[in-house]
């Protein structure tokens, strides 16, 4: 028997759907699309028909009996979140650096000492392939019940071939064993590891001649991505890794600009990434450039909450033009957190992002930083029947509530998952 999900009454039904396929920039951020007493049906896992109950009961009138109805009365009704920047398949945890944090030590501080991305790279490197999988499903699982439906993971815990490719195995067998969609970016150049200090340039030969090579060999990974600060990779650099990428098929992201305003914006631009990561020291011109570009900023609030560090000026990126998508970054040393409405809230009070942005940048726009606006991100005919159903009535208390979790049921592609 065909699978049918039908929720009908909602309060607010914020469907994100717009003519354009690109992602919104400036005004149309604030554009939801909005259906009051809106109703979804949802047929096979494909979203079929979307408009007010009233429309949809004289549309399948015949056939109501065949679906399984969710009352949403007073509710608000959302796409599923899209999570397009984390770091989920990792081993072990970093607890004794958020001490260390509070007494003074900086990220660059703990990196320097072992700790850091190098840590976590120990533990990865030490973990079998089955205890990284049950690791990262406990996250997915939390990122579940958080509303989220879609959730990019990177590598570049691992910094050496075998370990690299093993985190993107997992997240392959986590495409296949999890409910979450979960699409992969390879980074070996997340950091250059401790047994290659002094010889910078001779790891960047291993990430570009084989590490690439071999990752799009297995089609482990649909990004490239690099670490482009100060002490880690030069702007030169990370444009060599990046051009090596794109020659073997992957697109080009790029953390950017987060520690000090180094170029990394600039070098989105002129490279074509999809996407630079956290910018919170991104200079005028890099944003300008970005605009012009087309690259997505894909802003990281919780991690710049959690180093103590001003966050990226997202309201001033936005008014330029860029198009902006929210994560949390999830990893183990700077945002251990699985909850976008979290992120959502922080990105209104410490970027000055409005509530339906802050919803855009975590729906629609996110799903355009990972290529998977086509299948997600909107409630449209077409795409998958990924949708949240929240215990409030309306788009602006969800952010408005702070840190509180106010999701009430998730369906991934017609399959309620929580709830």
């Amino acid at each position: 028997m065909t699978k049918i999900v039908w929720i009908k009454h909602a309060a607010q039904l914020a469907t994100l759907a717009q003519p354009s396929s690109a992602p919104r920039i400036k005004e149309a951020m604030n554009e939801l699309t909005i259906i009051e007493d809106g109703s979804i049906w949802i047929e096979e896992g494909i979203i079929q028909a979307v408009g007010t109950t009233q429309e949809l009961e004289e549309q399948f009138k015949d056939r109501a009996h065949e679906a399984e109805i969710t009352n949403a009365t007073g509710h608000l009704v959302t796409p599923g979140l899209v999570d397009p920047h984390t770091h989920v398949a990792y081993g072990g945890s970093r607890e004794r650096e958020f001490e260390m944090r509070l007494e003074g030590a900086t990220y660059m501080d703990i990196m320097n000492a072992g700790g850091g991305i190098h840590a976590t790279t120990k533990m990865t490197r030490e973990a079998t392939e089955d205890e990284l999988v049950e690791q990262a499903k406990k996250r997915l699982d939390s990122f579940l019940k958080h509303g989220v439906t879609t959730v990019e993971g990177k590598s570049g815990y691992g910094l050496n071939l075998e370990t690299e490719l093993k985190q993107l195995r997992v997240m392959k067998r986590l495409q296949q064993e999890h409910a979450i969609d979960l699409v992969p970016t390879f980074m070996g150049a997340h950091a250059v590891p401790t047994e290659f200090k002094g010889r910078e340039d001779d790891y960047i030969d291993l990430v570009v001649n084989e590490m690439l090579p071999a990752v799009a060999n297995e089609k482990l990974a649909v990004f490239n991505d690099v670490f482009c600060e100060v002490g880690v990779f030069t702007p030169e650099q990370s444009q060599r890794i990046l051009e090596a990428g794109k020659k073997v098929g992957l697109i080009p992201k790029i953390h950017a600009d987060e520690i000090e305003s180094y170029g990394g914006a600039e070098l989105a631009a002129k490279v074509g990434a999809i996407s630079a990561e956290h910018l919170l020291k991104a200079s005028d011109e890099g944003i300008k450039a970005m605009a012009e570009a087309g690259t997505i900023a894909c802003l990281l609030p919780a991690t710049a909450l959690y180093l103590r560090e001003q966050a990226a000026e997202g309201r001033k990126i936005i008014d330029a033009g860029v198009p902006v998508a929210i994560s949390t970054d999830c990893n183990p040393g700077s945002s251990p957190t699985t909850s976008m409405p979290l992120v959502m809230n922080l990105a209104c009070i410490s970027m000055r992002l409005t509530p339906a942005e802050a919803l855009t940048a975590a729906t629609f726009n996110a799903a355009c930083a990972i290529r998977m606006e086509n299948a997600t991100g909107s409630l449209e005919p077409g795409k998958q029947g990924d949708v949240v159903l929240w215990g409030i009535s309306n788009y602006q208390e969800l952010q408005y509530l702070f840190g509180v979790n106010h999701v009430k049921s998730v369906w991934k592609k017609g399959v309620k998952v929580v709830g």
